[in-house]
């Protein structure tokens, strides 16, 4: 091998670098075939609302902002810049990945981001928005509905500060 290509591999690929890429791959395929399931065989989109518990719906909604609506855009190009800036995210947290993962659960935390990045923006391209269908509510407050590319993204920022906590811990010590 030589040292470009050496330096190329360890730009590119780091010491957890697997787990990140394993973790990524199956948030993304679960993510779409639970939205595959939804849109093509359960036709959530023509049902409505289906309450499943008294606290737990599943509903479709086509989300055309970012997180919880914002900065909604509507045209087809609007969202391909949403899906562009989902791909950058992803490029950047694989850097991050490769270069300073210092822990299986740092790497794990960063793939379940890159993974739910990469489903929302998918759909941003195919359908024109991100699908959510998940809505949980409780004593008549309703949460945002979501899918679980935002769950992965959520566990993944949960994951990277109980991580900064323990290497501050363990520093500490």
């Amino acid at each position: 091998m030589t040292s470009s290509n050496s330096a190329i591999q360890s730009w590119m690929w780091g010491p957890f670098s697997r787990w990140g890429l394993t973790v990524l791959i199956a948030t993304f395929v679960i993510d779409q075939a639970v939205k595959w399931w939804m849109l093509g065989v359960f036709h959530i989109a023509e049902k409505g609302r289906v309450a499943v518990t008294p606290f737990f719906d599943l509903v479709f909604v086509k989300n055309r902002g970012i997180s919880y609506g914002l900065f909604k855009l509507d045209t087809f190009m609007g969202q391909v810049v949403l899906a562009a800036m989902g791909v950058a995210a992803t490029l950047a947290l694989w850097v991050w990945l490769a270069r300073g993962a210092t822990s299986r659960l740092m790497a794990v935390s960063l793939g379940l981001m890159m993974g739910g990045a990469l489903g929302n923006a998918v759909d941003r391209v195919l359908i024109g928005g991100v699908a959510d269908f998940i809505s949980l509510h409780a004593y008549g407050f309703y949460w945002y509905v979501f899918n679980v590319a935002d769950i992965a993204l959520v566990a993944g920022v949960f994951g990277l500060l109980y991580d900064s906590f323990l290497a501050n811990r363990n520093n500490a010590a």
